[in-house]
């Protein structure tokens, strides 16, 4: 029996996700003194300490399945956001819900339109489902071209995906920006405005809150994985109109997220301080980065979220320079499957971590750069 028969085309020429090392891989690997986790834009700081009780007080109930529809979380983020329970959907991350929405809006011969430089989980649950996706290159400072995009909507276009932040640039879509992109999308087009960065990018004076320019046609996705430091219990959800609501909930995993993550989920909404405080030691990191990387010449993205995007001369330099960084335990995220063969991603840790940073660039910056 030949295996490849039984498979698709579009699983067969599918590029999985690569997830970015582990702990535990590169002390295995390396050995290092230390280990600095600076690639998959976590939370360096933990999670609330709410979190942790709330845990603690379901553990007696995990002989029963999770609540089916997140009554209680799905409550309280209407509340939080002031929507209704109906325009809420509850999923394990970001990414489930990316899977949610292609599994139930695509017709045949319908495709999505995005850039050509994002969120590489939609274009691997788009391929699943065998959906064309047609990329727009990004600009020369690295943000969405709307206009680009806008001008590539025609007939059987199913859906424009927009990562407001955009990860792994850090850029994004200014609020005029938004607005003309959601005020000439037609109305039967979709608009996915993934905010996955939001509590980091709330408070920038230009930024567009989606839900502030809610329109029929308008997903919005968000997650507890960032800010939260939610991302090993995967939960996220989605704000929309509830009749795509009603038919997205069709199709998600029954039993998802599970309870410890609808748990953590709703304790850590309570805890503003926590979120405070991560998001400003991510922006105090990122301009302490910013210092550093103009004082040793090295070219860089400004970013509005936890990571800063650094750019090298070549792929060969930043392949290089990610490697020898792993060797010193400093672990990056090179981004050439999200687009950019050229260019890391460092998501913004804590001082030592930092610190750590900066020591290990300057131990390998001649053998990187002679």
């Amino acid at each position: 029996m030949n295996i490849e028969e039984l498979i698709p085309e579009n699983i067969r020429i599918l590029k999985p996700y690569v997830a970015g090392k582990t702990i535990a891989e590169v002390m295995e690997m390396y050995k290092p003194d230390k280990i600095s986790k600076l690639a998959s834009n976590e939370n360096r700081l933990g999670f609330s300490p709410l979190v942790r009780n709330a845990i603690t007080d379901i553990m007696d109930n995990l002989q029963d399945y999770p609540d089916p529809v997140s009554h209680k979380l799905r409550k309280k983020l209407a509340h939080f956001h002031g929507v209704k329970n109906e325009e809420i959907l509850i999923a394990a991350g970001s990414e489930s819900l990316i899977s949610v929405i292609c599994r139930t809006f695509f017709k045949e011969k319908e495709y999505a339109i995005t850039a050509d430089a994002t969120f590489v989980g939609f274009f691997v649950q788009a391929g699943v489902r065998g959906i064309q996706v047609e990329k727009i290159p990004i600009t020369k400072d690295f943000k969405f071209d709307v206009p680009g995009i806008l001008q590539a909507v025609k007939k059987g276009v199913k859906i424009v995906y927009i990562a407001n932040p955009n990860n792994p640039t850090g850029t994004y879509i200014t609020k005029p920006e938004f607005e003309y992109l959601i005020n000439h999308i037609p109305e039967d087009v979709l608009l996915i405005a993934d905010e996955a960065y939001y509590e980091y990018a709330k408070d920038v004076e230009d930024y567009p809150r989606a839900l502030e320019n809610r329109k029929k046609n308008v997903i919005i996705l968000r997650t507890f994985s960032k800010a939260y430091g939610l991302a090993g219990l995967r939960v996220g959800y989605g704000i929309a109109h509830r009749d795509l609501i009603t038919q997205m909930s069709k199709t998600r995993l029954t039993f998802e997220p599970t309870t410890f993550a609808q748990a953590a989920a709703f304790a850590a909404l309570d805890d503003t301080e926590f979120i405070e405080k991560s998001v400003k030691r991510v922006r105090e990191g990122r301009e302490k980065l910013y210092s550093f990387f103009d004082a040793h010449n090295v070219q860089y993205v400004k970013s509005i979220c936890n990571s800063v995007l650094m750019v090298c001369n070549d792929s060969e330099t930043a392949a290089k320079f990610t490697q020898s960084m792993l060797v010193q335990g400093v672990i990056l995220r090179r981004v050439q499957a999200f687009g950019l063969p050229n260019c890391i991603r460092i998501t913004i840790g804590t001082e030592e971590e930092m610190k750590h940073f900066e020591k290990s660039f300057l131990n390998i910056t001649e053998e990187i750069y002679s």
